[in-house]
């Protein structure tokens, strides 16, 4: 017993299909740079904000008063800032 198979196996099922279908397109989705430095930037102020309202609250329940509560909620904002520029400077000097 032989079992002949075409050379193109399953081609006479889709032949009418082909010509029916659009090409599709792929376009790469380009992010200008200042677009990314701009939402870098937000998230680095956003994670700065979560740090400094979680030492706020901490010295709360530590039992400061409310201003050096906030003194130390600014302290903890102003380490991450600072945390973040010299990442990136460091970052900036070993890319380049």
């Amino acid at each position: 017993m032989f079992i002949i198979v075409r050379l193109n196996h399953g081609e006479h099922r889709f032949r009418d299909v082909r010509t029916c279908q659009r090409s599709v397109v792929y376009r790469e989705l380009v992010v200008p740079g200042l677009a990314v430095i701009l939402i870098t930037a937000a998230l680095v102020v956003i994670l700065a904000l979560l740090v400094a309202a979680g030492a706020g609250k901490l010295a709360r329940l530590d039992g400061a008063t409310y201003p050096a509560a906030l003194m130390r909620s600014a302290a903890a904002f102003a380490a991450v800032l600072t945390l973040a520029a010299a990442v990136t400077g460091a970052l900036s000097s070993i890319l380049n």
